[in-house]
């Protein structure tokens, strides 16, 4: 992770970046829309869940397994095959995010550890920690340089820090350096994108912009297509400002979408067509 010079809050300084000031605030109208809406009095819940099904059919979209929505909300197995599996690990995560906001404010590390374990549904020995030199990677979507074992300990921890200090940085900037620094670093052997989406979830959720989880992020990083997220993840990567803001802004569009999705589910479920 780079940032435009040394400051005591390094997120707030990208904040700043050209361009990412007026993505914060369109997500803000956004999200404000739905939250606004009718149905959100009297079916937030409902909503919440839509919101969850869509944004899990999104992620895992972008690791490899595109399926239709209604195939996701019918399917009962998930362990015929990778996509399958991959399926299932989304709706595992979605479902897993929401109970760890507080043990993320207090240990981020801890919270990533679970939600690879969660993810791989696995008890095996290098499940639930960050790789170590050696170990083979499991991410054929981002073809950048792999971080070494040395490297990987040392960013993690720092996002950590910044993590469990605060700050004054938007949550839209929090959320999108959590994940993009997943995604670069990809600490785990397999899952990495699930669970750099699901920790933009958590951040998304736990910083108030979307306390009750109806904006998926997941769903506009879907919509917007694996070939843009590369291409913006490969501008966090380079950290340049230029590169931030990129993707910074991408993440931000991506909530939006994300917003737009469940504004349309309320409007359906007015009009008694969902």
């Amino acid at each position: 992770m780079s940032t435009t010079g040394a400051t005591a809050d390094p997120l707030a300084a990208l904040g700043t970046l050209p361009g990412v000031a007026g993505s914060v605030e369109s997500v803000r109208k956004a999200v404000d829309r739905v939250y606004g809406h009718r149905i959100m009095r009297r079916r937030s819940n409902e909503i919440t869940s839509e919101a969850a099904l869509r944004g899990a059919r999104g992620s895992a979209a972008l690791s490899g397994a595109d399926w239709a929505l209604e195939e996701v909300r019918r399917r009962a197995d998930f362990s015929a095959d990778d996509e399958a599996r991959t399926v299932g690990a989304a709706l595992r995560l979605t479902a897993e995010a929401g109970q760890l906001l507080s043990i993320w404010r207090q240990s981020p590390l801890r919270v990533l550890a679970r939600l690879h374990l969660v993810a791989a549904a696995d008890n095996g020995d290098a499940v639930g920690r960050p790789r170590q030199d050696g170990e083979p990677v499991d991410e054929p979507l981002v073809e950048l340089p792999l971080p070494d074992a040395n490297e990987v300990a040392g960013r993690l921890e720092g996002l950590s820090r910044l993590i469990i200090a605060g700050g004054s940085a938007p949550a839209l900037v929090t959320a999108a350096v959590v994940h993009g620094e997943l995604l670069a670093l990809r600490p785990f052997g397999s899952h990495n994108g699930l669970v750099a989406r699901a920790a933009e979830r958590i951040v998304l959720i736990g910083s108030g912009l979307d306390p009750k989880s109806v904006c998926p992020a997941e769903v506009g990083h879907g919509e917007l297509g694996r070939a843009a997220y590369v291409a913006a993840l490969d501008g966090y990567a380079s950290g340049t400002p230029e590169g931030m803001a990129a993707w910074i802004t991408h993440c931000g569009k991506a909530t939006e979408l994300g917003a737009r999705e469940s504004t349309a589910v309320c409007e359906a479920l007015q009009r008694g067509a969902a």
